[in-house]
């Protein structure tokens, strides 16, 4: 029965991960739901960057904190190993739905690209971003870095293994194509307000500190071989002649964003 449990449970937190990340493709896209990251403004501009500002220093605190191996060592003496990875995608998704729910729009608009040649540019680069994000989640084995592989693995009775190092397809040219795509989708906005402005600073910001963060954990557990792959392949920005001197072994990310730190 707890095996059972187990994995229900990770299946359960899978769920809300996968409708929140749904979810926030509209919030940022400003389609297909009611109050997305451009919508009208309801209150003064002071306040507005108040709320938003403890939304985004809340979701980027559990997102990081949580992903430390020193929390983790803490944690699971709390929360059992089988499920620390799901309850960690859980805290994450809760930390975004509260973002969500309480984000303050600002009306003040930076840029309308709508309903010209460069619209379908932005909502191309927009696509390409999250399916960037999405396929890179594959590429290190979605299923671990959402938790499930790790209840499944508990429910068959069966001891949990890290997976090993290597660096597929987008790794070979970045460390962090996950964070790339996060970027991307950030960025390629066809009306970007001053709330959405604020929150792709915010998040870029974000996201360069969590690298430091991950890839300093990254190397205490694989030591020279992740030192090595620092040194022949590029952070962010892709370099093609990179390629023929990756390494063959391969990445890990500690992965949402989600990496949650999208980083997860």
């Amino acid at each position: 029965m707890k095996r059972i449990a187990t994995f229900a449970y990770a299946l359960a937190c899978y769920g809300v991960f996968f409708l929140t990340l749904l979810y926030a493709i509209g919030f940022l896209g400003n389609f297909a739901i009611s109050k997305s990251i451009d919508a009208r403004p309801s209150t003064s501009v002071p306040i507005a960057l108040s709320i938003d500002a403890a939304l985004l220093a809340l979701f980027a605190l559990q997102h990081s904190i949580m992903a430390r191996q020193w929390f983790k060592s803490v944690w699971t003496r709390i929360v059992p190993e089988p499920i620390e990875r799901s309850t960690y995608v859980l805290f994450s998704s809760v930390a975004l739905i509260a973002l969500f729910w309480f984000w303050e729009p600002i009306g003040l608009v930076i840029w309308d690209a709508s309903d010209t040649v460069v619209q379908p540019v932005l909502w191309m680069l927009y696509a390409a971003g999250l399916s960037t994000v999405l396929a890179s989640t594959f590429l290190i084995n979605h299923f671990d870095l959402f938790g499930l592989r790790q209840g499944y693995l508990y429910f068959r009775g069966r001891p949990y293994t890290q997976l090993e190092f290597r660096t597929p397809f987008f790794y070979r040219y970045v460390r962090h194509p996950l964070y790339v795509g996060w970027l991307l989708s950030f960025w390629s906005a066809p009306v970007m307000t001053a709330a959405h402005l604020f929150f792709a600073i915010m998040t870029t910001a974000y996201i360069f500190i969590a690298i430091q963060f991950e890839e300093r954990d990254l190397v205490a557990i694989h030591g020279e071989t992740y030192r090595q792959y620092q040194a022949e392949v590029p952070m962010i920005v892709p370099a093609v002649r990179h390629h023929a001197r990756a390494i063959s072994n391969g990445v890990r990310a500690e992965g949402i964003a989600y990496q949650g730190e999208m980083e997860g």
